[in-house]
């Protein structure tokens, strides 16, 4: 059969279209399998953490003082993520498992005995173990911990006893934990029960989607205030409530040491299960309906009662509505009692605060906040222990004669410490005010140790005339981490011990307060962190672990922490690497500078070091460093202050400071000889990731940049974002220049997006960057997009982490260290 010509020509123009479509399409989007960078990045994400160390307590009965070591697992895989996972009221887990879904867990544990005892490993573990949430039995005989199992046949939250004298362990039989809301167990002071959260009894099937929805979700406001952040994994129909309640409803149960468990009052939603100090009751805060579909469920309805384990009877103190119209500013909180919590060093006698400005901090009040106490068995008046005229940090208790108290406040950065005497038997002393920016002048946190009822109290010298505190000791020659005593009567401090080059060390514990003998962890840039026993300020430590280096003998870069100025007399720093082996004949690198901005209130405190150069390099997923194994020059954590004294407010000239910043940066970088101008590129994650989009678009400083999981278009969080109080009505203008999705048309710098689908952070939702993205290539930008599939705001699976060092060696390679047109560019020089 002829076909005529006519015929012929369409048909062939079709073809050409559908090529063109498919040559287009091929641009557009790109299937491609997992990559792996170059070997020297894989072998220095390949590695596995320094094992972590806790002690038993202080107070405990024991001859001996133990450490548990806990060896950390490294980055899971891809499949691992996959495991099944529910995302609802703001939390994440497994409902196979009745536990989280994500995060690290410790493979194996081990127990020394100090000061000289070798490290023994602890035999009776379950086969491929992932342990969480150990904790010491207050007569530090035992160790609780639970194992994670997804295996099938036995998938759940189980409860391990470890038998500290003979570093055995052994599983209670017949225990199925509920940790979806956090750690399921706490020991009683007896250390021969525990209370734990369990699942229900008969708790029947789980329920199933309706593929027919039944009707439309309908959310409605009558004219209050209820402003709110940008939340994830919300709960969004009756049905996730259905599901929610199904999981996260929980049976507290007494345990004992040999599995006998008795469940103790009816199942709810507990968030907390704490017992008292001498055993006697147990706190609940529990979370109940109606449930909200805007707000995480930290802000549901909170019941607070006391049940009382001898008799079960149960004690409502309090029954909280949905905290749904709390401003949306910092130091702003619920109205009425808040923040419950038992007094540790007494028996049995519950604290709470209550807000005297309804919870506001923008009203004017003579009271910011009042402390109050309540004895068992909660029949009587509450009494009051305190009035602040600033609002409630934290409270860290000692005895009758001594608590302290921490209140804080943001607009001027301000922090005091007060010490109280709950017996009411002296005065109140403010200790210490200053500004929490101002790290130069820190005197650091109060050591708290646990007594011999396992809970935290303050650790006083022998007199109890002053409190041991440590601190990371900022100067300007960097980090050196301290122990001090305060006086409890005036606040005078004294340094008994800081840190000295060339090491980094920090104080773990004071062993002994009488001696002054201290457990440190020390490190170096050759020497990777262990812990050592200091005897005295003089006297050389005594290494206690020998964890080896996790990188081997694979030569590591040095750190070099430099100093300088912006254009306006801020000081500022970063950390310098250079690849191993540089010199200063190589001449001027290929450079990748890494920064994350921070709002200041003063000049001063703006311009203040971090970190130490004698700090062993850590690397973790999300680190620049490795680059130096590719030839570049990395400035690591150049500081970017954004400073608003007096009434200026800092994002009023974000986009000035952040310009100015880096280009302090680069230029010192050239002074050095060590930074090519030309071929620098820029990169950060998250608010890091924002500040990188909006230097493309305001400077021509960058050759590229690199953006993670990062926030683009402010109008998306318009109550505030970062440390931004004023809503989007409020400042209009500022939400539009600080945004650099608002600049598209702007950014003609190459820039790699990269986000993980499941990003869960506040605000930066993977439609940022996709909408960047879009934006960008509609103005005929050079991006490219990267979307990680199950990843979160932080990036854990093994081949995710690979692939992600992958796209952005490519990235550099193309665009800075071999830019396009650099060798067309000396070709035609003479």
């Amino acid at each position: 059969m002829a076909i005529s010509s006519a015929v012929c020509k369409a048909f062939f123009a079709l073809s050409a279209f559908a090529l063109v479509l498919s040559v287009t399409s091929a641009r557009a989007q790109t299937s491609l399998q997992y990559q792996l960078p170059p070997k020297a990045i894989v072998d220095l994400v390949d590695t596995t953490p320094t094992p972590s160390v806790s002690l038993s307590p202080a107070g405990a009965k024991s001859e001996k003082r133990w450490m548990l070591i806990q060896h950390i697992s490294g980055l899971p895989t891809v499949a691992d993520l996959a495991q099944p996972e529910l995302r609802l009221a703001g939390l994440r887990f497994n409902p196979k498992t009745d536990g989280p879904s994500r995060g690290l867990y410790a493979t194996s544990l081990e127990l020394q005995a100090l000061p000289n005892s070798k490290a023994i490993a602890v035999s009776g573990l379950p086969g491929h173990a992932k342990i969480r949430f150990a904790e010491w039995s207050p007569d530090a005989q035992k160790i609780a911990f639970v194992n994670v199992s997804d295996a099938p046949e036995d998938a759940g939250l189980s409860l391990w006893i470890v038998d500290v004298a003979a570093a055995q362990a052994r599983r209670l039989p017949g225990i199925a934990l509920d940790g979806i809301l956090g750690s399921p167990c706490e020991w009683l002071s007896d250390s021969q029960s525990l209370v734990c959260k369990t699942v229900p009894a008969g708790k029947g099937a789980a329920p199933v989607r309706r593929e027919v929805p039944t009707g439309p979700v309908i959310q409605e406001n009558l004219g209050r205030v209820t402003p709110g952040a940008t939340y994830e994994d919300l709960l969004k129909s009756p049905e996730d409530e259905q599901f929610f309640d199904y999981y996260a409803t929980s049976q507290i149960a007494l345990i004992g040491l040999h599995g006998a468990a008795k469940a103790i009052g009816k199942p709810g939603v507990f968030e907390e299960v704490t017992p008292s100090p001498d055993g006697s009751y147990v706190l609940l805060i529990e979370r109940h309906h109606p449930y909200s579909y805007l707000l995480p469920f930290p802000v549901f309805p909170e019941r607070v009662s006391v049940l009382n384990l001898k008799t079960g009877a149960i004690k409502q103190l309090a029954d909280k509505p949905l905290a749904d119209s709390v401003p949306n500013v910092h130091d702003a909180v619920p109205a009425g009692p808040r923040d419950y919590g038992w007094r540790s060093d007494a028996p049995s006698t519950v604290f709470w605060v209550e807000a005297g400005d309804g919870g506001d901090p923008r009203k004017e009040a003579a009271v910011r906040d009042s402390l109050f106490l309540l004895d068992a068995p909660f029949e009587s008046a509450p009494q009051k222990l305190a009035d602040l005229a600033v609002r409630f940090g934290r409270i860290a208790w000692g005895n009758d004669k001594l608590a302290l108290v921490e209140e804080s406040r943001w607009k001027d950065r301000k922090r005091i410490l007060i010490a109280l005497a709950p017996a009411g038997s002296s005065a109140p002393v403010k200790l210490y005010e200053g500004s929490f920016q101002d790290r130069y002048h820190d005197p650091g946190q109060p050591i708290e140790i646990l007594n011999s009822t396992g809970k935290p109290v303050l650790q006083t010298t022998a007199d109890g005339q002053a409190i041991f505190f440590r601190g990371a000791g900022a100067s300007p020659e960097g980090d050196k981490p301290f122990l001090s005593v305060m006086s409890v009567s005036n606040g005078d401090a004294k340094h008994i011990w800081q840190s000295a080059a060339p090491y980094y060390a920090s104080p773990s514990a004071v062993l002994d307060p009488v001696t002054t003998t201290l457990l440190i962890r020390r490190e170096s840039p050759d020497q990777n962190p262990n812990y050592y026993i200091q005897k005295s300020s003089s006297a050389a430590p005594e290494q206690v672990t020998f964890f080896p280096n996790p990188y081997g003998n694979r030569q590591l870069p040095k750190k070099q922490v430099l100093h300088y100025k912006r254009a306006d007399g801020v000081d500022l720093s970063a950390n310098l690497y250079l690849p191993p082996g540089y010199k200063p004949s190589d001449g001027p690198l290929p450079t990748l500078m890494e920064a994350y901005p921070t709002e200041f209130k003063t000049k001063d405190a703006a311009g203040q070091v971090t970190g130490s150069p004698y700090e062993f390099v850590t690397l973790y997923w999300g680190s620049p460093v490795p680059f130096v194994t590719q030839g570049y020059a990395v400035l690591e954590n150049a500081t970017i202050p954004i400073l608003g004294e007096g009434n200026a407010e800092p994002n009023d000239t974000y986009v000035e400071q952040l310009v100015a910043s880096a280009k302090a940066a680069i230029d010192e970088g050239v002074r050095l000889g060590v930074v090519d101008r030309n071929r620098v590129a820029v990169m950060g994650h998250s608010y890091g990731a924002f500040m990188t989009a909006n230097l493309l678009a305001h400077s021509d400083l960058f050759k590229a940049g690199i953006a993670r999981s990062g926030a683009y278009n402010r109008t998306l969080t318009p109550f505030g974002f970062q440390n931004e109080e004023r809503t989007y009505w409020q400042a209009p203008e500022i939400y539009y220049k600080m945004s650099p999705f608002s600049y598209a048309d702007k950014i003609k710098t190459p820039i790699l997006l990269i986000h993980g689908e499941a990003d869960n952070n506040s605000g930066t939702f993977p439609i940022q960057s996709e909408r960047l993205f879009s934006a960008l290539k509609g103005q005929g930008g050079t991006v490219r997009f990267v979307l990680l599939p199950l990843e979160s705001h932080g990036y854990q699976g093994r081949e995710s982490v690979l692939h992600m060092f992958w796209e952005m060696n490519n990235w550099l390679n193309t665009y800075v260290k071999n830019p396009p047109g650099a060798a067309s560019a000396a070709a035609a020089k003479p």
